[in-house]
């Protein structure tokens, strides 16, 4: 087999092509689609029967566990799936991709999708010069389809041709007769084959060669499928590389569950494949492991006969072809029942086991701290698709999560109100307060950059005025953080100027405090549904900032009397109403966030 520097180069410009069309085709699919994606998958995988479900049906579909796998972890990555959501999917891809076997099995051939590539950019074209918006997104959808499958054919012309050079495993032939040795060997080099070729089918294909020359058994077949399995997890594991924790997780789910898998079916492989021969026949296919020794009796009795058989100059309609023929297809079914019968159960057992799962893979891809989990940004990172509306989600996320760690410094500023002045104690909580406030500015940073990264991509005109909208509601939410800040620093004046607060004052400020983190936990609570916000949720929130304000004004008022009425100093009622106008401007940045969420997020109200 001869393999040139033409040839690497020209895989190199295939991958180039086939990643070019991904993200056009990714593009054109979130513009076309917009935030009904999201509904789309959060229907999909409601729970995760209907993932295993979806995993199954996509991956049949596409014939391609490896690019319904690299999909998920995409989504994962942007936050548009969780990590339990993925595992059931990523379950169901592989009960998918035992469709591609059956279609071997059946027909002897694969769907080929690339044949339909120049019929679609000529569509694409037409569709690409209309006027309308979304008409135009469906065009660069099915631009980026096609140069993606067309990328997909080329890698398959320009990568080391090992399906139709099948020498180059004659060597295992020596490494056949080794008993278990040679089962785990023979699972390896399944494994090995599919990680190069990136193709669990073509693999299949390679097997049945092997089986047909009359090299390796039955058994061993199932062997290298088996390994095969663990290869086509290489694909999701190299994509998820530029991907945050979430994404690494899923792709090592993937791994997981396959490796586990094979790990069970080795420890009774042998009758496990004894049965897979006996349904086989069972189901009148015959029994797979009469091929081998056809033509291992043919090449002791017939050495002749044998060379002509495989250097294809045998007459055609000769005897030993048309009964090798019958044996292939045998050997066919076999494996293709083999696969599906080791996913099914596969599938049976681990699907109860999701959570399981994901903190297994939690804790084999853990932060690489302790801050991570609690400071870094979670959804926002280079990601894997470079397409504008994914971005998007991934921040809505994000601004959620940032809210969060916002509505934390509300507790620490008032923990802060109660705690001893100038002991050690409350110096830490007010450097705690100072270091979120510092964090919260680098959040409001990052987001807004990467929304602005967002902005310069191609948007629809919904997307653009998201964006708007979350510039907004991040700058809302750094307020409060300030605010809470603000807390400490008149907290600070207070004990300079020698001041104390009696038990009326700090009654009435925690009173304050129960209004406003209600508002907040409200606010949160819509910023986790942002497509989602009710009129009701509405309603409350508006509900709950007159409370508010309302209670300020009765505090106000009575802080007067209470002056007169010397139930304390004077400068003590100027730093009580100095905290308590400062919560109130803490209800009026919450109040600003939902007027944000009603004007541009409501189209799903209920």
């Amino acid at each position: 087999m001869d393999y040139s520097i033409l040839d690497f180069l020209g895989l190199l410009g295939s991958v180039g092509l086939f990643l070019y069309g991904m993200k056009v085709m990714s593009e054109g699919l979130q513009k076309a689609a917009g935030d009904r994606l999201r509904n789309i998958l959060s229907a999909m995988t409601r729970n995760r029967f209907a993932g295993l479900l979806t995993g199954c049906l996509i991956t049949a579909l596409i014939q391609s566990s490896s690019a319904s796998t690299v999909m998920v972890v995409s989504f994962v990555n942007a936050g548009l799936m969780s990590l339990g959501q993925s595992m059931a999917v990523i379950m169901g891809a592989n009960v998918g991709t035992t469709f591609t076997a059956w279609i071997i099995a059946l027909f002897g051939f694969k769907v080929n999708i690339s044949a339909f590539v120049l019929p679609l950019i000529g569509l694409a074209v037409v569709l690409l010069l209309m006027n309308k918006s979304r008409t135009k997104s469906i065009g660069e959808f099915l631009i980026g389809f096609s140069f993606l499958f067309m990328g997909l054919d080329m890698i398959s012309t320009y990568v080391p041709d090992l399906q139709n050079n099948p020498e180059m495993f004659a060597v295992l032939k020596d490494y056949s007769a080794m008993g278990l040795r040679s089962i785990l060997i023979f699972t390896l080099v399944g494994l090995v084959v599919t990680m190069v070729i990136q193709s669990s089918a073509a693999t299949f294909a390679i097997t049945l060669i092997m089986c047909s020359k009359g090299w390796i058994t039955f058994d061993l077949a199932c062997a290298l499928v088996l390994g095969s399995n663990i290869g086509t997890t290489i694909t999701p594991i190299l994509a998820s590389l530029s991907g945050n924790v979430a994404a690494k997780r899923a792709s090592m789910g993937h791994l997981l569950f396959n490796l586990l898998g094979t790990l069970w079916c080795l420890c009774i492989f042998v009758p496990f494949a004894d049965f897979n021969a006996w349904l086989t026949e069972a189901i009148g296919a015959g029994d797979p492991n009469t091929l081998y020794k056809y033509v291992t009796n043919l090449e002791a009795t017939s050495p002749e006969i044998y060379n002509h058989l495989f250097d294809n100059s045998l007459p055609a309609g000769h005897d030993v072809l048309r009964n090798i023929a019958v044996m292939q297809m045998s050997v066919s079914f076999g494996l293709s029942i083999f696969h599906t019968v080791f996913n099914l159960v596969n599938v049976t057992v681990m699907i109860w086991l999701t959570n399981v799962y994901v903190k297994i893979v939690e804790w084999i891809v853990p932060s690489k701290n302790r801050d991570d989990e609690e400071f870094t940004l979670k959804f926002i990172s280079g990601g894997l698709m470079n397409a504008a509306e994914l971005n998007i989600a991934q921040a809505e996320k994000e601004i959620a999560v940032y809210a969060e760690r916002v509505g934390r410094m509300i507790d620490m500023a008032q923990a802060l109100i109660h705690t001893k002045e100038k002991s050690e104690e409350y110096n830490n909580l007010l450097s705690r307060v100072e270091k979120y406030e510092d964090i919260s500015d680098r959040m409001e940073l990052e987001i807004a950059h990467y929304l602005n990264r967002c902005a310069e991509g191609r948007l629809s005109n919904e997307g653009k005025l998201r964006i708007a909208a979350m510039l907004n509601i991040i700058s809302e939410i750094e307020s409060i953080a300030d605010s809470c800040l603000g807390i400490g620093k008149i907290l600070t004046r207070k004990i300079q100027a020698g001041v104390d607060f009696n038990d009326e004052i700090y009654s009435n400020i925690d009173n304050m405090y129960v209004y406003v983190k209600a508002a907040m936990e409200m606010m949160i609570t819509q910023l986790k549904h942002m497509e989602n916000v009710s009129n009701k949720s509405l309603i409350d929130s508006y509900n709950k900032e007159r409370e508010i304000n309302n209670f300020r004004n009765s505090l106000r008022s009575a802080n007067v009397e209470n002056i007169n009425a010397r139930h304390y100093e004077y400068q003590a009622g100027i730093y009580y109403m100095d905290i308590i106008g400062d919560l109130e401007k803490t209800g009026d940045y919450i109040i600003n966030v939902i007027d944000t969420l009603r004007d541009n997020f409501r189209k799903h109200a209920e």
